[in-house]
């Protein structure tokens, strides 16, 4: 609990501050490329990473350094991705092969790259080989004050660029063509897109590490998404939920130390996800459930009315289930009152839909019909008049027959 009031610590809170900044970065930016339908790109970028980081540590042990300085393994990291980026593209461009062929023929061979300079740097006699692989999981135990600036500062920097460029890359993401119509350039705008993944890729490599980023940009939208159709409010839900995710990892990982803070945090993000599938008031599963159980509600309700005005048993035990609960029918099925006054109502409901059917012979209205629509929600009380004229008996609107 400590850890998550902030009061573990100055060097633990500027984790967990630096974390929720970038996953709220990284949930927001995800958002976008999953509305592109480009999510496996961000796959592509985190394992071409891995190179820049063991060729970045060569270059610093071999010009007199440690090798472990962060600012410089990052820019090694970005350059790495800017790479597999541009190869992703010429392949793309530039041969039949699809976008994610290329993507799977990229994200191995610089991942496999990577790991033959990891295993090689191990046997290096010079710098400070040990932890370096805490970028392919994550791993904040050793970060110093520094490292955490920097990853505070790349989150919120990645933070500013989609506040700036929400609008052009909604409108890329949902129509490029009605895009490149209005003046967006649209390949500017891929390639910003694409740079901000790289960027969030990059600075979220201390934090959850190359394996795990994967996830902040692509579970929090996930998530995002079973709770609204809004684009403005799928962004800000995303970030939201990656931010909570990031902030309630660090914090965790602050408190029990032996345990690794990207699996986590993916891990809690993860269980937002998980409780979204379930509780979501529209999309989730309960909420799909209870509408199943609405409509075979409906269903046996209008069948066994049907039947009442038929004067056909009932053996179904759910249709019979149902008409007592709804007072329908007596624990013998008699029908009541009001089992009577609305079999009879539904009786000439099919009576008026018919009608309606051969009136206005148009989808519209006859494609409305299911059995369960109430007529009244469709048609107007004149209109229903008159096919009470037309049936040859008294107009009954809303009520009984």
């Amino acid at each position: 609990m400590s850890a998550l009031l902030l009061q573990s610590g100055y060097n633990a809170a500027l984790v967990a501050v630096g974390a929720a900044l970038l996953g709220i970065a990284a949930g927001s930016g995800g958002a976008f490329l999953f509305l592109r339908k480009r999510a496996l790109v961000s796959d592509a970028v985190a394992h071409a990473t891995l190179p820049g980081v063991g060729l970045a540590f060569m270059v610093m042990v071999a010009l007199g350094g440690d090798g472990r300085n962060l600012l410089g393994l990052l820019l090694g990291s970005a350059l790495s991705a800017s790479l597999g980026l541009l190869i992703v593209e010429w392949i793309t461009r530039r041969t039949r092969l699809a976008e994610d062929a290329a993507i799977g023929a990229v994200l191995s061979v610089f991942f496999g790259f990577g790991i033959v300079l990891l295993t090689v740097i191990q046997t290096m006699s010079r710098g400070k080989q040990a932890g370096l692989e805490g970028f392919l999981l994550g791993s904040t135990a050793g970060m110093l004050f520094q490292d955490a600036v920097i990853i505070a500062i790349g989150g919120a920097g990645a933070i500013a660029t989609i506040v700036l460029l929400r609008r052009p890359m909604t409108l890329v993401a949902f129509d490029a063509e009605f895009a490149a119509a209005s003046g967006v350039s649209v390949r500017t705008i891929d390639l910003a897109m694409m740079l901000l993944v790289m960027a969030v890729t990059v600075v979220g490599l201390k934090v959850v590490g190359l394996v795990l980023v994967v996830a902040m940009l692509i579970i929090p939208s996930v998530t995002a998404r079973f709770w609204t159709d809004r684009t403005d409010r799928l962004v800000g839900i995303a970030g939201l939920v990656g931010g909570a995710s990031g902030y309630v990892g660090a914090a965790f990982s602050a408190s029990a130390p032996h345990l690794p803070t990207g699996p986590i945090i993916v891990l809690v993000c993860f269980a937002l996800f998980l409780a979204s599938l379930l509780v979501a008031p529209v999309r989730g599963v309960l909420a799909a459930l209870l509408r199943r159980r609405r409509f075979q509600v409906l269903v046996h309700r209008r069948q066994g009315l049907l039947s009442l005005a038929h004067g056909e048993p009932i053996f179904d035990p759910l249709t019979l289930a149902v008409l007592r609960r709804s007072g329908l029918i007596r624990r013998d099925g008699v029908p009541t009152e009001a089992g009577r006054a609305q079999s009879a109502k539904v009786l000439r409901d099919e009576r008026r839909w018919d009608i309606a059917r051969q009136i206005y012979q148009d989808d519209a209205v006859s494609g409305r019909y299911d059995g369960l629509t109430p007529i009244e929600t469709v048609l107007t009380r004149d209109e229903i008049a008159e096919i009470d004229r037309r049936i040859g008996s008294p107009s009954v609107v809303g009520g009984a027959a």
